[in-house]
């Protein structure tokens, strides 16, 4: 596409969601990014979290960690750039040892990732020895090395249902565990609820109270006030908020299940309690919806990667991924368990 053609689509698609004094540069940049992307043979990766200019106009696959882990398995390209946050470039590195793997900015962190680390889940293992450890997806490779396999939001429960009757340690979302314990009917507990040289009952969940720093936020009251100026609304949240917010919603799933519930359903009007830049993009691909918007705050760490540093990324190699092999060996094995399961 010319600069001049990518500039009309973003008028079209982003008008409202996009300033339209920033539709020339973003243009720019953008023509200049797939041209280089082209040079380079690279296939570019975007999470549904990304600013819109770049979510809708940047990569070869969009979707969730589940999806985009998939896509990364897949990929024949020899240099992957990851726009989304580092635990998913590791995850693609994970995956494709031999390929190059590109993340925008290394400052694109993830709090809930960084609220456990492989100490704590050895710790974890040497208190209750043989009870399986399933990591979310969203840590870091040195914690998937520990774990015997990971899920994303989408996967979870059957994750969790695949262990049939055994106790589970779930790491390190709280509220995403305690979700499921309820949907799967388990009992949860904490490690500090847990005396001293005793095992976890069978059938429970032993949690860890890590945290995403945007779906932590929301609150029923909040669903409560836009209730009551818009009855008819269809309130959606993710996992990752708290149950009572879950709770009160009318659905709760991971990001690709909320946009197929606004793509098949037909209420009149919804609210979706999740980062910002996801709510924008939906309402982008969706101009006939209509989204109610109650943003609290767009993730710190998905807002690191622009476009300007994906030029910059694929012109100069910045930043490269690497993972020391003995941990990506072991994590491997619990990233390809989570893909097989699905």
């Amino acid at each position: 596409m010319t600069v001049a053609e990518i500039k009309r689509e973003m008028g079209i698609s982003l008008k409202g969601l996009v300033p339209d004094v920033e539709f020339g540069i973003k243009a720019e940049l953008i023509a200049e990014i797939l041209d280089w992307k082209k040079k380079r043979n690279a296939v570019i990766l975007g999470h549904n979290y990304m600013e819109p200019s770049l979510y809708h106009f940047i990569p070869d696959f969009r979707g969730d960690s589940l999806e985009l882990s998939r896509q990364a398995a897949k990929t024949d390209k020899p240099v992957i750039v990851f726009c989304g946050v580092r635990f998913m470039a590791e995850t693609a590195k994970i995956l494709n040892p031999d390929k190059l793997v590109l993340l925008p900015s290394m400052k694109a962190g993830c709090s809930l990732a960084e609220s456990i680390t492989a100490g704590d889940v050895r710790g974890l293992k040497a208190r209750f020895p043989g009870v399986p450890v399933v990591t979310y997806v969203n840590t870091y490779a040195d914690v998937k090395a520990e774990s015997d396999l990971c899920c994303t939001s989408g996967n979870a429960e059957k994750v969790i249902r695949s262990f049939g009757d055994r106790a589970i340690i779930f790491l390190p979302d709280q509220y995403l565990a305690s979700n499921l314990a309820v949907v799967t009917g388990r009992p949860i507990l904490f490690p500090e609820n847990i005396p001293e040289g005793e095992m976890p009952p069978a059938g429970s969940i032993v949690g860890w109270k890590g945290r995403c720093e945007v779906h932590e936020r929301y609150t029923v009251e909040d669903i409560k006030a836009v209730r009551a100026q818009f009855p008819d609304v269809a309130v959606l949240s993710h996992p990752e908020c708290s149950p009572t917010v879950v709770a009160a919603s009318d659905f709760s799933g991971s990001t690709k299940e909320m946009i197929d519930f606004v793509e098949t359903t037909k209420k009149p009007r919804y609210l979706m309690l999740t980062e910002c830049s996801m709510g924008d993009n939906v309402q982008a691909a969706h101009p006939e919806k209509e989204m109610l918007r109650l943003c609290m705050v767009r993730c710190p760490h998905m807002n690191k990667i622009t476009l300007e540093d994906t030029l910059r990324s694929l012109k100069e190699d910045r930043e490269a991924i690497e993972v020391p092999e003995d941990i990506a060996k072991r994590a491997r094995r619990a990233v390809e368990r989570m893909i097989s399961i699905g």
